[in-house]
């Protein structure tokens, strides 16, 4: 599922990245890969808080909406 349809404040899979190279190399050096852990915090019209490897991030819809997880 995508992640903004994810529940909140439940541990999340990342199964893939619908991205570009450049985007993907840079959302990995932030920590989201495939296999990681994600955790959803917050929710604001599909723009998204999200916890990764114990850092906080802000994901807007469009690309949170490239993050499936499972």
């Amino acid at each position: 599922m995508p992640l903004p349809l994810a529940p909140i404040n439940i541990d999340l899979i990342i199964k893939k990245l619908i991205v570009e190279d450049k985007l993907k190399r840079h959302l990995e050096s932030l920590g989201i890969t495939v296999n990681s852990k994600i955790r959803v915090i917050d929710n604001i019209k599909g723009n998204l808080v999200v916890i990764v490897k114990n850092a906080r991030l802000a994901l807007d819809s469009g690309l949170a909406l490239k993050i499936l997880v499972a």
